[in-house]
């Protein structure tokens, strides 16, 4: 049984570790590749595979993030030793955290500056615990009608617009549709990841805990895993395949096929459109799985450096961040900017090697942080 758990528990921490890998590929691409700018959807006539193969792992990350941040909110309300340990205070607390974080400390290492506050992946995790903490008071199949309907049906509200002067502007960009708050000011603020499917994904990942408790077994809930992984991707290749309904921008076939699956997977991220979370969310299921079932002594090596990772992860964001802010003014200090105002490396392959060489450095500093959480009783080292 003790096993089992731990594998449970690991293969959380291991799918966490793994996207936050992907992350710093994506991470260096804005930092150090910026000049070559990608849309959303991007623009498969002037992106090209390599940058947009790239870009697209990267779209696992956030929706991995929200998921398991209300799967991680159930397991800590079904943790206590004495039963159900209260959720909303847990879950309020450590919301207001990450939007404190987000316009403080992550602006500034963006930017370097405050000038703007770009409102993005913490922010959106931060409101949507927010409002789990609030939701979860509703009955169980209250949870699953509000998941099904943000996530399956947003993208219904798309032709709703509203411009800058218009009363419901504010909350709808908020809501649902990227823009800025504030455009004209000395201090701007963008909010680029809209809220509506987040809540809905954050729901729909407090709802799963259960496949993750005690009493579960292992072979029951890899199964479940698959059933969902199996069934998102087949309903992503429906309704994408189709052009049916979940994305707004149909794909078209192209004059090879390289071209023509670029297009199928061109999908919206800002907000998240069905299409775009049936296969994130799907490939997140199917790599669950897969993690409970590792073997080979290279697998579990390379699981044990994921869980590192993933046992620290607001740290490693955060260090992270600043590392490729010092790494960005050391250059440019030496080289000067070499891309019009901003500096820059000349191939996708050179911010390949760079992330490969900041995810090496953040290990150690991972690991021991992890371990520090593990062992410690301080509770402010658990917003870590």
């Amino acid at each position: 049984m003790a096993s089992n758990i731990n594998q449970r528990i690991n293969s959380i921490d291991m799918m966490r570790g793994l996207v936050m890998v992907i992350m710093v590929l994506d991470h260096v691409r804005e930092r150090f590749f910026l000049h070559q700018q990608v849309s959303d959807p991007m623009d498969i006539n002037t992106t090209p595979p390599a940058l947009y193969f790239s870009r697209l792992a990267a779209h696992l990350c956030a929706p991995t993030f929200v998921f398991l941040t209300g799967l991680s909110a159930w397991l800590y309300q079904h943790s206590g030793p004495t039963g159900q340990r209260p959720l909303p205070g847990f879950l309020l607390k450590r919301g207001l955290f990450l939007i404190a974080l987000e316009v403080t400390l992550i602006t500034f290492s963006w930017m370097g500056n405050y000038h703007t506050l770009y409102l993005q992946v913490m922010w959106a995790i931060g409101l949507s615990m927010v409002a789990l903490a609030l939701l979860q008071y509703l009955p169980r199949w209250s949870l699953v009608v509000i998941a099904i309907g943000l996530v399956f049906g947003h993208n219904a509200l798309t032709p709703i617009q509203f411009a800058p002067n218009e009363w419901g502007y504010s909350a709808w960009t908020i809501l649902h549709d990227r823009g800025y708050l504030i455009s004209d000011s000395s201090l701007n603020v963008k909010v680029s990841y809209p809220l509506l499917p987040w809540i809905g994904v954050i729901v729909f990942g407090y709802l799963a805990g259960p496949l993750y408790s005690k009493v579960m077994d292992s072979d029951t809930r890899q199964s479940w895993l698959l059933r969902l992984g199996v069934g998102s991707l087949a309903l992503f290749a429906v309704l994408r395949g189709g052009n049916i309904y979940g994305e707004t921008l149909p794909w078209q076939q192209g004059d090879t096929l390289l071209i023509s699956v670029m297009s199928l997977l061109n999908l919206t991220k800002y907000p998240p459109s069905l299409a775009f979370l049936l296969l994130t969310l799907g490939l997140m299921f199917l790599g669950l799985r897969q993690m409970e079932r590792l073997s080979s002594p290279w697998s579990q090596a390379a699981a044990k450096v994921l869980t590192q990772f993933g046992g620290a992860p607001m740290f490693f964001y955060l260090l992270h961040l600043y590392l490729l802010l010092l790494l960005y003014q050391i250059a440019e200090a030496i080289w000067g900017a070499n891309h019009g105002e901003l500096f820059g490396v000349s191939s996708i392959v050179q911010v390949w090697l760079i992330s490969v060489a900041l995810v090496l450095a953040l290990y150690w500093p991972s690991k021991t942080i992890a371990a520090f959480k593990r062992r410690t009783q301080r509770q402010w080292v658990k917003y870590l």
